[in-house]
């Protein structure tokens, strides 16, 4: 405690997912208050080559915080400040549809849908998404802190959950989804498999994923790191996989192909637990290409 400091560092997961997607001219529009962090926050993504056009600041309300506490594994705690924040605050009148219309893919995350008025925003973004034919990701990332009740969280997580085109859950929020069934079991995922799903993923951290689709499921090895910090490591995967489908949504049909695309997802999110922080963490693409032609010890 006497020595050390809280230091800043950037970890919502849009923000993650728009960095890591730089490359491919991503366009972000998150709601944040019209303070140090907000305008921070601002700047790191412009820094990052982010389009950060669609950013909206409100003068009266703080940018959300979060404080991790990094366990000696890796693995974290987290401690929200957002009561309310401007993320919170997000009316549906403030969406720029012209963004959405422009994106390949919509990806969005499950907070949102805590508290009006940003639930009944999220909700009309991601309709207006699907009207315009955009592809649709999902990341629940349940912070159960932040809801007033499990089962809140789990009615609310699985309100939208057949909007989606493309899911990711981990091997605890399988668990949680389904009241403490085993999440290993294929018949219990398959469950979570809704009829206008293209791809469920499921992350088992350093082990790997399970994928599963209408035509073929399977299981992708992990690649084998030491964890530093875990921060942002799904993110990055999901932005490894999102990067691939951006290019080829083909390869949902093509498991060979597929299967390539998660190795690279998978080796995103593993580089990334290597180093403390989630931005400064996140590799290249060429960074993530020479992990994957190292041999395997």
């Amino acid at each position: 405690m006497g020595s050390e400091a809280m230091v800043p560092e950037w970890a919502s997961e849009p923000c993650i997912m728009g960095i890591d997607e730089a490359r491919r001219g991503p366009v972000l529009g998150p709601m944040v208050g019209e303070d140090e962090f907000g305008y921070m926050l601002a700047d790191i993504l412009k820094e990052n080559n982010v389009n950060n056009q669609g950013m909206r600041f409100d003068p009266g309300a703080r940018t959300a915080l979060a404080f991790v506490t990094l366990r000696s594994d890796g693995e974290r705690e987290f401690m929200f400040y957002r009561n309310p924040s401007a993320d919170m605050l997000l009316q549906e009148d403030e969406l720029d549809l012209d963004l959405i219309r422009k994106a390949k893919i919509f990806h969005y995350g499950s907070i949102s849908l805590i508290t009006e008025p940003c639930k009944s925003a999220h909700i009309a973004a991601a309709k207006a998404a699907k009207d315009f034919g955009v592809f649709l990701s999902y990341d629940p990332n349940l912070r159960l802190p932040l809801w007033p009740s499990a089962d809140s969280a789990r009615e609310g997580i699985l309100s939208i959950w057949e909007t989606a085109d493309i899911i990711k859950i981990s091997e605890e929020e399988i668990s949680f989804l389904t009241n403490g069934e085993n999440p290993y079991d294929d018949a219990v995922v398959r469950k979570l498999f809704h009829p206008n799903l293209k791809l469920l993923l499921v992350t088992e951290g350093s082990e790997g994923c399970r994928y599963y689709t209408k035509e073929f499921s399977g299981r992708v090895k992990g690649m084998k790191v030491d964890a530093v910090d875990t921060t942002g490591a799904g993110d990055a995967f999901v932005a490894g996989i999102l990067s691939q489908l951006a290019t080829d949504l083909s390869l949902l049909h093509k498991e060979e192909q597929l299967r390539d695309s998660l190795k690279f997802a998978n080796a995103c999110g593993a580089l990334t637990v290597t180093e403390r922080g989630a931005i400064p963490a996140l590799p290249t693409k060429e960074t993530v290409l020479n992990a994957l032609l190292e041999p395997v010890l």
